[in-house]
């Protein structure tokens, strides 16, 4: 006990020694630390107490045995040791707890409760996420107290120990027994299933079942806002307990918890006795180190007195009742019970205090010495009256520096916070100078920007590694170690060295540091870029280059920000291959050209210096000077200033001189054709009105005049941004580029999307640019967004883009087609006044008769015609449109123009009778229906002839812009009758009438259901029916969608299931349409119907096309939406919410909807926050009604009830305006808004106390007040949790009363005036400044008050006068705190005694400095007794337990083994051949090549391997989405092995499922090929079978089928099928292709089937095509591998005898002469060679005559 004395000494109440003399030890022996003496100990204390005999003791005992339980507790910390710990930090893994001691453990997530970890296991084994399951971070938060059991500790080589735990009940109350169970009893419980009436609790007592009624919950789940989960841990109280302990019933209402205590009745024992529980207790002894109690009767327990009550530490005494008292911990063995007094403490279910997050690395001027022990630590007292302990190591620089003497109690010293322990309420700090001065303690203290040094530790291939501080370490990727790229960076860097590194990325959560050596980023003095928001155009700073190609170059700047310069901004100079200037590392500077911060998309440029020559001086305005005063989407006037190849340069007429922009031919108009001809038609200095300003692209200003589009602009049908796009709008664009995989088509404001093959087109796409142009004005449809990636995928179908009226829309195209025509014609007109020689097109008009004179007849049957009215132009007329007349040259003819084409001055006319006979004037009617003759076609519309007045009139070809494809079968034919639909009755200024093509067109283009290859083109014909409402009828469902099933009645008639007519009782967050499945019988009550074009709800009875609404429910009735009563609760069904209008689109019944405003759909900030992911398609929600909306046809709804926004209730609401200096106005649901004070934004006042929050920020508040319709509102967390007792810094002052003399108060200046300075107390009371109280120094201007006193300033000040208003004091001695007005301004002070008072505190301040000298000279000897108030830390668990000092050198090597350890460890991580072994590895290489099939089949084979089929589907699907759509052939394979895997492991329905899918997304053949090889593999041969019989059918135009058919059947023995196959594949393909077929199946046959019918095909082939050489040779190479030498030589005989070429009678003979040389004998060789010898002199003797 010697040693323990000396290392620690005794506190508190005794006295301090004289020097020079030392406490004798109470006890020489030290075997008290013994276990076994320690029971023996313990049972003989209990039999004495029992006999009121413990005064027979001696008081050593007493001491010796404070001292061990107290400083033994880290090292008797042992598996089973139950402790109350508090949650630190939470991750989805693990918890780590906060133990007493400063100790820490961590609670894995398998360690939570068994209903958790069944759950885990189950979600594993499934492969997907389970809604039931929610994450440790959803079930506990820090600051929780939780009872652990300890279950293992684990010693690492350097000495640090890792402590595991649990907190599953089944652990921690397994001393429990269910007969020990009594009423009043406190318990840890944990969540194991949720029940209609409560909650099942795990108590961890077998063959008990706790319940907890919602009763007994309700409070608690108010108070906290959210539900039980399973797997939450609760304190639950024992209110009853039934069946000898087999049922008991629990409460956890807070109140009830907080109030209890453990008693005798509860017959707790040390075997059962749980730490956390709060006990009576009485003092039996007192030391100085602490006291000992006795509790429950006969229980004894140590608390040290760092866990007394702090009021009351030094007036214990023997006897004293002590009224609560909580239990710490319980040893395992020696059954030693620690207590604690602490306040935070006695009342079950609260939280101990937590250390404010501004003072972690707080540095501390001044902390006062308590007590100091010479092996362990300090023990300080802060500046705010905290405790603290600093470790030995801690304390000096070196052990060597280190002096006791300068640590004598009341010394004072300059310290830093590094640390916090939760369960001591204690802070750790240090006094090392290094640590003091760090820059760097933690990630959160670095900033992208910063220049740091490091040293050099390791070098890998990707990079080094570099040391900035203790525990923070950074990457320097490869590319980063120089300007130039380092092929050897060993030569230049080694281990150890020192390095300048500047910060390029730092991310404090995943602790990840990378840095940069390049010296020109490191000495840059330009700003540094770290955001988009930042990136101001004309912003020059410096990046380097990632990536150069052939449009430019990427540019990377800090924080990951990106940017491209375009080719056209490299240099003033062209450059033609910029990677071949640029490299990947340069850094380069940069100017900012434009920035768009929500797409993160940053325009840039190397030409920083470009100066204007003087030709261009009117070209180069600054480009802020156009951005202020032109914006996007802004119409304006232009005057062409020069004419290019490829657009018009123009300048926009309101500032002529100063902006020059550009206009692209193919913006000219919507038309394609169109555009080319109006360029060809305007001329330099004319002006175009209405020109769009489109976007702005670097220097250039980018109009359009497409009217589409600008219709759309002032229709407000577009979007500004990314954020702005949802799935389901239509958006008017143009192409912008057409690619093999797809279209992109961009929109106003510089949104791009791409339109996939398959999306398209409702037609199959073979080549994308059959079906569009680049510059072709489109409708897209938002088929899906990407956030992440910020893309857009659009869908371009008519189908899915076109309004449903065809007919309407074909018209609109036609006239503006027209309109734009008629521009041009005017055009025209003026270039003829100009220009006498131009020819006269504009007089020729469809219709106008003409007399010319035959000047020509081709050989097609067309004719050449010339005139005086046609000087210049081409007329033609079609054979067609000669008629039956005789055409010579010379002759004259009357003719008809149909066409006249502007661009190519050709003129089309027609001779046909028919055009020119007379007819009775007939009045024509608007809609009226003709039939009429097709006489000529143009690229956009059709000139038709009306028979029944001769009239002409213009037919759209096209119904839609994005209609732009037909197939020859769909095309019009001159001569061609159809229905067309008149829209005029007057000709306009072309001489035609337009109308359209008849009813047979408006349904043309029906939604596909199934996409394929193949277009679904049948009509809809209007059905009759018979039914009426009422009618029970049979169906089929046929698909299911989120909101309704579709049903098909009959063959012809459709009907449809909404989802709120599936189930009687929907429950609430379910898909009732999910319980149906396609193909299932139901049988169903008709209701009504809807009209299949208006979508109406209608009667069923009228005639017309109709979707009958179907029902499943018993009650059939269907409600008015007048009949909603406010109030009302009612069961509705998710559409989707729409982020344009923020609301929350539902269905409530077929006819039906309903919107949710979005400060109405939860309560729950985080819902709020991302309403669209928390609201799935067709889910079940419960809603309240509020009424109805303008329009009364929408319910309006409420998730959380009707809002009464009464005073002193909590609501959620969103930040709609930020006003400086004042406060924030937020939205409150029901449309109202309230005002928050700065004053009520925080518990703490701050700095700036807006920072944190911006515009549509989603916060909870606390209604202050609601009068006369003003709502005053607050943001507090006192006031948001009332419960948590969360410190409150600055209180709320509502009054004058609020305040007292003396007091120091903190606020807002808020004016400063002649007669002082007004600061704000809060929003509704004011204090005043006198100058002479502002500050010690006289100012003469007050101006300085202004500059250093500026609105807003945070300040503390004190209260002087408290009368009809309040005077304050800023004045030093008055506050604390420093001056306002800065000494160096060298101002005069106010009087002499100023002067005074200031000298005499520098004097003051002198004499510490001479007692620290002094000190410094005194001995190291250090007092015996220091008062003391704290404890844990004086046994740190590294430094108490290491009985044998490590020398430096050990440490040293130590160190290095640790670091090869861990250098080996990243060398295998990173070797390249590594092969992966878990699913983690593969993750990552999936990760850096996400588009490699071999990794995904890789991936998936691991999993199969384990027989984990879920987790295989499951990284096929992810293959699936992650694959890029161009690579068509890698998607494939993962299909292919998809297939595989549901052939292996599935059922033929999930089989069928995959290769439906399949066959959707892949060239249909091959995913067909493909299963046909893989139910042949597998040895399905019937399945097989029924497959290529279905690709006969389909696909009977492909060889390669009839083929793989016949190789199927050849391996199956079927010889005669495969005969009479091949005779259906002769009849199914084409002649040429028959020789080749039956070439093919021969050749199969000599592998697989007869022989003898192999060479009778290719016998019966040659005798047909004898001189076919390819087929004889295919004959030859089988026969040398199969026949005989006889058959050989016989064929080889006939082929020499042959009348062929002589260069393949050559190649024959050589192959003959080869055969005979392997085969053969001399002598057959010689009469190879001789047959030779005579086909050459024969050819010679023909040649000769």
């Amino acid at each position: 006990m010697a040693s323990m004395e000396e290392n620690f000494p005794r506190g508190g109440i005794q006295k301090k020694p004289p020097e020079g003399k030392t406490p004798k030890p109470k006890l020489e022996r030290d075997n008290l630390f013994d276990v076994c003496c320690l029971r023996a100990l313990d049972y003989l204390l209990r039999a004495l107490c029992s006999q009121n005999l413990t005064a027979a003791l001696p008081a050593c005992y007493f001491y010796s045995k404070l001292h061990m339980l107290f400083f033994s507790l880290s090292q008797a910390l042992s598996e089973g040791m139950l402790l109350l710990g508090c949650i630190k930090e939470v991750s989805d893994y693990e918890l780590t707890i906060s133990l007493p001691n400063g100790l820490s453990g961590f609670v894995p997530v398998t360690q939570i409760s068994d209903a958790y970890s069944k759950l885990l296991s189950k979600q594993v084994a499934q492969g997907e996420l389970l809604e039931e399951l929610s994450s440790l971070p959803d079930l506990y938060s820090p600051g929780t107290l939780v009872r652990c059991i300890v279950t293992s500790i684990e010693k690492s080589d350097d000495g640090h120990r890792s402590v595991k735990l649990s907190i599953d009940p089944k652990k921690v109350n397994k001393g429990l027994s269910s007969t020990a169970l009594a009423a009043g009893m406190l318990l840890s419980g944990s969540v194991s299933s949720l029940e209609d009436h409560g909650y099942l609790i795990d108590i961890g007592v077998t063959g008990t079942h706790a319940f907890l009624p919602h009763q007994k919950a309700k409070n608690y789940i108010k108070a906290v806002k959210k539900g039980k989960k399973i797997g939450q841990s609760l304190n639950c109280l024992v209110v009853e307990v039934k069946n000898e302990g087999r049922a008991v019933c629990l409460s956890i209402d807070r109140s009830e918890v907080a109030a209890s205590t453990a008693t005798e009745r509860q017959n707790w024992t040390l075997s059962n006795l749980l730490p956390g529980l709060v006990v009576k207790a009485r003092v039996q002894k007192v030391a100085p180190l602490g006291m000992k109690l006795t509790f429950l009767s006969y229980f004894t327990g140590i608390v040290d007195f760092m866990h007394m009550d702090p009021e009351k530490s030094m007036n214990y005494s023997p006897d004293q009742v002590v009224r609560r008292a909580c239990v710490l911990s319980v040893h395992p063995v020696s059954r030693a019970v620690r207590l604690t007094l602490l306040p935070s403490f006695l009342h079950p279910g609260g939280a101990p205090r937590q250390l404010p997050e501004q003072r972690m690395g707080a540095v501390l001027e001044e902390a006062t010495v308590k007590a100091f022990y010479k092996q362990f630590g300090a023990v300080f007292e802060l500046d705010d009256g905290t405790l603290a302990f600093a470790r030995l190591k801690h304390l000096s620089k070196t052990r060597k520096s280190f002096k006791p003497a300068a640590f004598k109690e009341g010394c004072k010293h300059k310290c830093r916070i590094i640390d916090y322990s939760l369960m001591d309420e204690m802070c750790v700090v240090s006094l090392k100078h290094q640590v003091i001065e760090a820059r760097f303690l933690q990630h959160q203290d670095i900033h992208t920007g910063d220049v740091v040094q490091g040293k050099v530790i390791s070098l890998k291939p990707i990079g080094m590694q570099v040391k900035v501080a203790d525990g923070i370490r950074g990457l320097v990727p490869s590319l980063h170690l120089s300007d130039v790229i380092l092929k050897q960076p060993e030569k230049k860097y080694s281990i150890g060295d020192e390095v300048k590194c500047r910060v390029l990325e730092c991310n404090p959560e995943g602790k990840k540091l990378i840095l940069t050596l390049k010296k020109s980023l490191v000495q840059s003095k330009l700003p540094v870029l770290s955001n988009y928001e930042d990136a101001k155009p004309g912003l020059i700073t410096h990046g380097f280059v990632v990536c150069a190609r052939e449009f430019g170059c990427i540019v990377k700047f800090y924080n990951d920000v990106k940017g491209l310069v375009p080719k056209n901004e490299l240099s003033s100079e062209p450059i033609s291959c910029p990677e071949k200037v640029f490299y990947e590392g340069q850094v380069l500077k940069v100017m900012v050209l434009k920035c768009e911060p929500q797409q993160e998309r940053l325009l840039l440029s190397f030409r920083l210096s470009s100066k204007p020559g003087p030709a261009d001086k009117r070209k180069c305005t600054p480009k802020e000077k156009q951005e202020l005063k032109y914006q996007i989407g802004e119409v304006v006037d232009v005057k062409i200033l020069k004419k290019k190849d490829n657009g018009l340069e123009v300048s926009i007429l309101e500032d002529e001189d100063n902006v020059v922009a550009w206009i692209p031919t193919l913006h000219l108009s919507d038309f394609v054709a169109t555009s080319k001809l109006l360029w060809h038609c305007l001329r330099e200095g004319d002006v175009l009105p209405r020109v769009l300003y489109l976007s702005d692209k670097g220097e250039h200003i980018i109009l359009s005049r497409k009217s589409a589009v600008i219709s759309a602009v002032h229709e407000e049908q577009v979007v500004r941004s990314f954020s702005e796009i949802q799935p389901g709008m239509l958006l008017t664009g143009y192409v912008r580029n057409v690619m093999p995989f797809g279209v992109f088509v961009e929109f106003p404001f510089g949104v791009t999307g791409l339109a996939p093959k398959v999306s398209m087109s409702d037609k199959f796409v073979t080549d994308t640019k059959d079906h569009f142009v680049v510059g072709q004005t489109v409708i897209a449809k938002v088929m899906s967004i990407d956030e992440e990636k910020q893309r857009v995928l659009l869908n371009l179908k008519v189908s899915e883009c076109s309004s449903g009226d065809s007919a309407a829309e074909s018209f609109a195209v036609l006239n503006q087609y027209f309109k734009e025509l008629k521009e041009i014609r005017n055009l025209l007109r003026r270039v003829l006044l100009s220009n006498s020689d131009f020819p006269n097109i504009c007089e020729l008009v469809p219709g106008k008769r003409l007399h010319l004179i035959v000047q020509d007849v081709r050989e097609d049957g067309s004719a050449l015609f010339s005139g005086n009215s046609v000087t210049g132009l081409t007329v033609t007329a079609t054979r067609y449109h000669l008629g039956d007349k005789n055409i010579a040259p010379g002759v004259k003819r009357k003719a008809v123009v149909l066409h006249v084409d502007a661009l190519t001055s050709e003129v089309h006319v027609s001779l046909r009778e028919e055009l020119f006979k007379q007819r009775p004037k007939r009045r024509l009617r608007e809609n009226s229906q003709h039939s009429a003759m097709v006489q000529h076609i143009t690229e956009h519309f059709a000139i038709v002839a009306l028979p029944e007045t001769g009239q002409l009139a213009a037919v759209p070809i096209a119904c839609h812009f994005n209609d732009t494809f037909r197939f020859d079968s769909e095309k019009l034919r001159v001569g061609q009758t159809i229905s067309v639909t008149l829209k005029t009755v007057k000709e306009n200024d072309h001489g035609v009438l337009l109308a359209v093509q008849g009813p047979a067109k408006k349904n043309a283009f029906v939604r596909v259901r199934n996409e394929s290859e193949t277009v679904l083109e049948e009509m809809l014909p209007a059905v009759k029916h018979s039914l009426s409402p009422g009618d029970v009828v049979t169906g089929t469902v046929k698909s299911i969608k989120p909101t309704h099933v579709t049903v098909a009645i009959d063959d012809k008639l459709m009907g449809s299931i909404h989802a709120s007519r599936i189930l009687d009782e929907v429950p609430i967050g379910s898909f009732p349409t999910s319980t149906l499945k396609a193909g299932q019988k139901v049988t169903a009550r008709v209701i009504g119907g809807r009209d299949v074009n208006t979508h109406r709800w209608e009667n069923i009875e009228k005639e017309g096309e109709f979707t009958a609404m179907l029902n499943l429910k018993e009650d059939s009735s269907l409600k008015k939406l007048e009949l909603y009563s406010v109030g009302q609760t009612v069961t509705c069904f998710v559409r989707k919410y729409n982020m344009l209008k923020h609301w929350l689109e539902v269905d409530v019944a077929p006819d039906i909807r309903g919107r949710v405003p979005h400060l109405l759909l939860s309560l729950n900030t985080k819902v709020l926050k991302h309403p669209e992911k928390n609201f799935k398609n067709g889910q079940a929600i419960s809603a309240t009604v509020t009424g109805t909306d303008a329009s009364e046809t929408n319910l309006c709804l409420s998730l959380t009830g009707i809002q009464s926004l009464e005073q002193d209730t909590i609501t959620v609401g969103m930040v709609t305006k930020v006003t400086p200096h004042i406060g924030l106005t937020i939205a409150l649901p029901g449309g109202k808004t309230g005002k928050v004070s700065i004053f009520h934004l925080n518990d703490t006042y701050t700095e700036d106390p807006l920072g944190n929050f911006k515009v549509d920020k989603i916060v909870r508040c606390y209604i202050l007040s609601n009068e006369n319709g003003k709502i005053q509102l607050s943001l507090r967390e006192s006031r948001l949790n009332p419960k948590k007792n969360s410190k409150v810094e600055d209180i709320e002052i509502t009054s004058i009363k609020d305040v007292k003399k003396g007091q120091l108060v903190r606020g807002y200046v808020k004016s400063i005036t002649a007669s002082g300075v007004f600061f704000g107390l809060s929003s509704s009371l004011l204090g005043r400044i006198l100058f002479q109280n502002v500050s010690p120094y006289f100012v003469q201007k007050h101006s300085l008050y202004e500059k250093y006193l500026p609105e807003g300033k945070l300040l503390t000040a004190k209260v002087l006068r408290k009368e009809k208003h309040i005077e304050l004091s800023l004045l030093p001695e008055d506050t604390g705190m420093p001056s306002v007005l800065p000494e160096s301004l060298g101002l005069p002070q106010y009087g002499a005694e100023e002067v005074k008072r200031e000298a005499g505190d520098e004097e003051k301040t002198e004499e510490p400095k001479l007692k620290t000298k002094r000190r410094r000279g005194n001995s190291e000897t250090v007092p015996a007794c220091y008062p003391m108030k704290c404890l844990p830390f004086l046994i740190p668990p590294v430094l108490l337990f290491q009985l044998k000092k490590q020398t430096k050198k050990e440490k040293e090597l130590e160190k290095q083994k640790k670091e090869k350890e861990l250098c080996k460890l990243e060398a295998a991580l990173m070797d390249p051949n590594r092969q992966p072994q878990s699913a983690d590895d593969f993750d990552r290489l999936v990760l850096g090549s996400p588009n490699s099939s071999i990794l995904w089949l890789q991936y998936m084979a691991f999993h199969l391997q384990a027989t984990e089929i879920e987790k295989a589907r499951a990284v096929a699907e992810r293959a699936l989405k992650t694959i890029s759509f161009r690579e068509e052939q890698e998607k494939l394979n993962v299909w292919v092995a998809l297939l595989n895997l549901e052939n292996m492991y599935g059922t033929e329905e999930t089989l069928m499922k995959v290769f439906e899918r399949a066959v959707q997304y892949n060239e249909p053949l091959k995913v067909f090929q493909h299963l046909c090889d893989i139910y042949a593999s597998s040895e399905k041969y019937k399945q097989a079978e029924e497959l290529y019989q279905t690709m006969l059918k389909r696909f009977r135009q492909e060889k390669s089928v009839w083929l793989k058919y016949a190789s199927f059947l050849l391996k199956q023995g079927q010889a005669e099928a495969t005969h009479r196959l091949l005779e259906r594949a002769l009849k199914a393909l084409p002649t040429k292709e028959h020789v080749d077929v039956i070439s093919r199946f021969a050749q199969l046959e000599f592998h697989s089937g007869d022989t003898e019918h192999a060479k009778a095909l290719f016998e019966s082939i040659l005798s047909s095509y004898p001189k076919r050489t390819d087929v004889w040779s295919i004959y030859m190479d089988i026969m040398i591998k199969h026949g005989s030498q006889k058959e050989v030589r016989d064929i080889f005989e006939r082929v020499i005898h042959l009348s062929l070429a002589p260069k393949k009678m050559k190649f024959f003979f050589k192959r003959y002469l080869d055969y005979e040389k392997k085969f053969g004998t001399e002598e057959s060789v010689l009469a190879v060679k001789r047959a030779a010898l005579e086909y050459v002199e024969t050819k010679s003797s023909l040649a000769d005559t």
